[in-house]
């Protein structure tokens, strides 16, 4: 029971993820490093790759691929949160802040990761 409960909370987030890339992109736009080109199509790539995965999180046959997806997306986002340390690009948001937003991807990471040897066969 609790593992179903973890998947679908799981699914939820990146579910909920992709949409608001779709449905606040300009949320993200100053957050995107300069030596990235094609923000907004880049946005709007990762919320489709993240609902995509966020589903494929409910399916027992396409569980491990996405959540591995997952895995590549958030070590993927790394480089923006890395980004915003460097001067004049943490976008008024303080030190503590990016760190603590730092140390909450590597825990997306480590839950992801933690259901792939959950869920293998």
């Amino acid at each position: 029971m609790i593992q179903k409960i973890n998947i679908y909370l799981l699914s939820f987030l990146y579910i909920l993820s992709g949409v608001l890339h779709f449905y606040n992109s300009d949320f993200y736009l100053p957050m995107m490093p300069d030596f990235i080109p094609l923000h907004l199509e880049l946005i709007l790539i990762s919320g489709a790759f993240e609902f995509i995965f966020g589903i494929g999180v409910l399916i027992d046959k396409t569980r491990i691929y996405s959540l591995w997806g997952i895995i590549g997306l958030l070590i993927l986002f790394m480089s923006v949160h890395l980004n915003m340390f460097t001067p004049g690009n943490n976008l008024g948001i303080p030190t503590y802040l990016l760190i603590i937003r730092v140390i909450f991807q590597f825990s997306l990471i480590y839950w992801a990761w933690k259901n792939i040897s959950l869920h293998k066969n």
